[in-house]
């Protein structure tokens, strides 16, 4: 079959010949529709992330959506290594069925961004029986812009989004938004406006898909309420790192506030609570309330899609 095939880590995939996918008892081939580039899909490929088997050569590409037998589109992803889903043909272990309505490129797009936030909010729904204030760090990103949308939909009372995109921002800013730009131009001026919106706001869930100073700060900000303060306790938890792979925790926020510091990725969460939480993430893609927009690229160039950069999400299709 024809597939994106990384040859050796750190190189850019090119498309070539691979072995058709091993056969899983009960479980037909799937036809590739559309595969997206995700931040993961680059670091999983090189090596540098966690997940990573480091086995040579692989075709990459964590989920996507396919075309059954009969031909129902799916959500589909877990492939064996080193089979990953921008390939032609898939051999999976699950599949979720789109719903009317979908755009698959959307979903192919958009599920693997929507996940990160949504399985926290989840959580924190069901552990607190309510998801009160939610504060996004790096709201403007794919990723981010529908952890917003999330929060939003699962009954959040308001959510702080942060991000430098002012322009994806203002399209975020609405009924039970708060927007704070990030100006790294201005770190005392960002600091601060952030300072004010927690104090005004008093998050219980903090959504970080930077990391780095962003955090720091954010951290600061937490911190201001004193050991008297009766605020709620708050879940602070780390999914990107786009500002910084480290980030300096002050101990006495530890001590001085009911705070949680977990992270959530590939590892944290069970695949199955994954593919249980599919469903009611494909029903707000159909609906509108979720959206991820794509730019598409056929196998054939998928060195071009590696190298996309920009406020769209690449997406793999067949030649």
């Amino acid at each position: 079959m024809r597939a994106a095939v990384v040859k050796t880590p750190d190189t850019t995939p090119v498309c070539a010949d691979f072995p058709d996918p091993e056969p899983r008892p009960g479980r037909a081939p799937l036809r590739l529709v559309g595969a997206g580039l995700h931040h993961v899909v680059r670091g999983m490929a090189s090596g540098r992330h966690y997940g990573s088997d480091r086995v040579y050569p692989l075709v990459p590409g964590i989920d996507a959506v396919a075309r059954t037998v009969d031909g129902r589109l799916v959500f589909t992803g877990f492939a064996r290594s080193p089979w990953g889903t921008m390939a032609e043909w898939l051999v999976t272990p699950f599949e979720v069925e789109l719903p009317a309505g979908a755009d698959p490129l959307a979903v192919a797009a958009g599920i693997n961004p929507a996940l990160s936030g949504w399985m926290p909010l989840v959580a924190r729904g069901e552990e607190a029986g309510e998801l009160g204030t939610v504060l996004v760090l790096g709201a403007t990103g794919v990723s981010g812009g529908l952890a917003v949308r999330a929060a939003l939909s699962l009954g959040a009372k308001q959510v702080v989004a942060v991000g430098r995109d002012r322009e994806a921002l203002e399209r975020l800013r609405g009924s039970g938004v708060v927007t704070v730009p990030l100006a790294p131009d201005a770190p005392a001026a960002w600091s601060a406006a952030l300072g004010a919106a927690v104090a005004e706001a008093q998050p219980t869930l903090v959504l970080d898909y930077v990391w780095g100073p962003v955090a720091e700060a954010a951290f600061a900000a937490l911190g201001r309420s004193g050991p008297d303060d009766d605020s709620a306790a708050v879940d602070y938890v780390q999914i990107g790192s786009l500002a910084g792979a480290e980030a300096v925790l002050p101990a006495a926020l530890l001590r001085s506030r009911r705070i949680r510091v977990s992270g959530s990725g590939k590892g944290s969460v069970s695949k199955e609570q994954m593919i249980a939480e599919i469903p009611g993430i494909l029903a707000r893609f159909a609906d509108g309330t979720f959206d991820a927009p794509y730019t598409v690229y056929p196998l054939g160039r998928v060195g071009e899609a590696w190298a996309h950069q920009g406020r769209t999400r690449a997406v793999v299709v067949p030649e």
